[in-house]
């Protein structure tokens, strides 16, 4: 995958393809429906989560294919 078909990893400063989806938000700012997505590579699964635990919001990773993209809701 090339070009805008390609997702990349949200880390600061990596260009390397995503394999995982982070998903997670802001308790104080958004409701239980609205999530925030980051994506992340190999490398940078962890590392993403934790920074999102430390700070005690509620982060899931998930598989790529499990992001909506018809507009249906998380579950």
């Amino acid at each position: 995958m090339t070009g805008p078909d390609l997702l990349v990893c949200s880390a600061k400063g990596c260009r390397r393809a995503a394999d995982a989806a982070v998903v997670w938000r802001n308790p104080r700012l958004h409701d239980r429906t609205r999530r925030k997505v980051w994506l992340a590579c190999t490398e940078h699964t962890t590392t993403l989560r934790d920074f999102l635990t430390l700070r005690s919001f509620p982060v899931q990773v998930r598989a790529l294919d499990d992001i909506p993209d018809d507009g249906r809701p998380w579950e």
